[in-house]
């Protein structure tokens, strides 16, 4: 019985591009660092005006829900 050459060509063939490949990939040029964090305060302020209007619209919903009279409907 004969026996098959394809597995062992393709095991050959995948060893030889993983060696000519992987090499390459080792010593590539590193990626550049990250850029250093600058916050000046904005993103702060930004939140806290978005606070501020949450509870201006809460109060004021309490507020017109308070002056409303109340109807029932029988």
């Amino acid at each position: 019985m004969a026996t098959s050459k394809f597995p062992s060509d393709v095991v050959s063939a995948f060893a030889l591009i993983f060696a000519i490949a992987f090499p390459a990939a080792v010593h590539g040029q590193p990626l550049a660092p990250a850029p250093a964090p600058a916050s000046d305060g904005t993103s702060i302020d930004q939140g806290i005006a978005y606070l501020l209007m949450l509870v201006a619209l809460v109060l004021t919903y309490f507020i017109h829900s308070l002056d409303s009279p109340v109807t029932v409907i029988s």
